[in-house]
């Protein structure tokens, strides 16, 4: 098979909408995907002509070119008690939830007890650019903890703590309110904020995402949705024309 007119198994998946490829990863790991009648491997290519199933269904053929396919983009305000998964199986998942008429999936993750914007797209592309570590794109969250904030909490969050088996990365944090402050991330550790305040014995009642890069949540409401403008999308493709990708 020739590389040069193939790429890689779980980008073709991802660039069809079917999932990110990350997920196609877990898909391929899990035994669900198969590759010409014969189990997908992790590494695996594709070229125009192979056949692609997942779970049983066909995904693809010679005339399904998903490079046509206009992409979506979505900002949604994530309430409380809804999971980035796109498992349907799991009652909250956010699939569901949306019930968009197309397959979309999460970029990212926002915990089920934390609200605010959450991007959902059909192009694997933006995804991977979007979460790969070195990209440096700006989180912006707002929190309220159960009790007053101190200076010494506010430098020590800001300096880096140590969470997870790692410091992590100095950030901005400013108090906006006796228990509530704002912080800038530029990374994404499992739970890292609650796990920060956690350090300093604070908990957090309240964590809600209100940017991502230039976008911000502004006043959509809890538990809608919009469409990203053309305006967005351009400053976007802008901000990540630098991110390497994998094909």
């Amino acid at each position: 098979m020739d590389a040069k007119t193939s790429i890689s198994l779980n980008k073709f998946i991802s660039d069809t909408g079917y999932c990110s490829r990350r997920e196609a990863d877990r898909l391929i790991t899990d035994g669900r995907v198969l590759l010409n009648n014969e189990p997908a491997q992790l590494g695996n290519r594709y070229t125009v002509g192979d056949s692609v199933e997942v779970d049983g269904s066909l995904i693809t053929n010679e005339q399904n070119k998903p490079k046509k396919e206009k992409y979506i983009f979505i900002a949604l305000n994530k309430p409380v008690g809804v999971t980035c998964t796109t498992d349907t199986s799991d009652p909250s998942n956010v699939i569901s939830f949306i019930n968009y008429p197309k397959r979309i999936f999460p970029i990212g993750r926002l915990d089920k007890d934390s609200e605010g914007l959450l991007f959902l797209t059909n192009d694997g592309d933006i995804v991977n650019k979007i979460l790969r570590i070195g990209n440096k794109h700006d989180k912006e969250y707002i929190v309220t903890v159960n009790k007053p904030i101190t200076d010494f909490f506010i430098q020590k969050m800001a300096n880096g703590v140590p969470i997870l088996g790692e410091v992590t990365k100095p950030c901005t944090v400013i108090r906006i309110g006796k228990n509530r402050f704002k912080i800038i991330l530029q990374q994404g550790l499992n739970r890292q904020i609650r796990r920060m305040c956690e350090h300093f014995d604070y908990k957090v009642e309240t964590l809600q995402r209100v940017r991502i890069m230039h976008i911000s949540l502004g006043k959509l409401a809890v538990g809608k949705y919009r469409h990203l403008s053309e305006t967005e999308l351009a400053s976007m493709h802008q901000l990540l024309s630098g991110s390497k990708k994998n094909g």
